[in-house]
């Protein structure tokens, strides 16, 4: 308690010094925990829709960062005759998912929850299965970037749905127009690249079967 003077009132405190010497190597308690939303924000959605929301979109954001992240290792990695056109495809993608991972961060934070951030925890919350280090064919890098996708579409349509029923509006909105429309467009244009069609020839035999 501090101590007071003759007139029952506390004395002035020192002015704090001020330096341009950085303070380095701090640590402290976390301000929040993962896993938590703040109580009181005037959003019109209740405590335990938000944690439910915010639980749901750090899963579909462990799994966006993780797509993202096998872009561009696509992108870096991919050899071949259509190396130069997939090269460009996949840095655009990437970048699209880039841009749908801030946005879903920032949903987390908006409802008051803690967004995951770090490498290790993807890892552990991801459901995309995990790619070896090495050089794979196209065909395979592309199988493996389309069940990512899928993963992620099915995700976002229950999310959507259950969004919708709680009447979280702006995580429908989320889940709907910002990622499941990106992800459906993005598989168009990969999952074309896997269909088994002559480039310089026609196949004639097919004319021939058909008549």
């Amino acid at each position: 308690m501090a101590k007071k003077d003759l007139n029952g009132k506390a004395p002035a405190s020192e002015p704090r010094k001020v330096s341009a010497q950085p303070h380095l190597h701090q640590r402290a308690a976390e301000i929040q925990p993962y896993g938590t939303v703040s109580h009181q924000l005037p959003l019109d959605l209740e405590e335990p829709v938000r944690l439910e929301m915010t639980e749901q979109l750090n899963l579909l954001l462990a799994d966006t960062m993780t797509l993202r992240d096998l872009y561009k290792k696509s992108h870096w990695q991919v050899a071949g005759p259509t190396f130069y056109q997939l090269h460009l495809l996949f840095d655009k993608h990437y970048e699209e998912q880039s841009e749908i991972v801030d946005t879903i961060a920032e949903r987390v934070q908006l409802l008051g929850g803690i967004s995951i951030a770090m490498a290790a925890d993807i890892a552990e919350t991801t459901r995309i299965e995990r790619p070896p280090r090495g050089r794979e064919e196209v065909p395979v890098q592309i199988s493996r970037l389309l069940d990512a996708h899928q993963i992620i579409i099915g995700h976002c349509r229950e999310l959507a749905a259950r969004a919708n029923k709680l009447g979280d509006d702006g995580t429908n909105d989320l889940a709907v127009s910002d990622v499941l429309r990106t992800n459906e467009l993005q598989v168009w244009f990969l999952s074309q690249h896997l269909v088994d069609e002559p480039l310089v020839r026609a196949d004639e035999t097919r004319l021939r079967n058909a008549s």
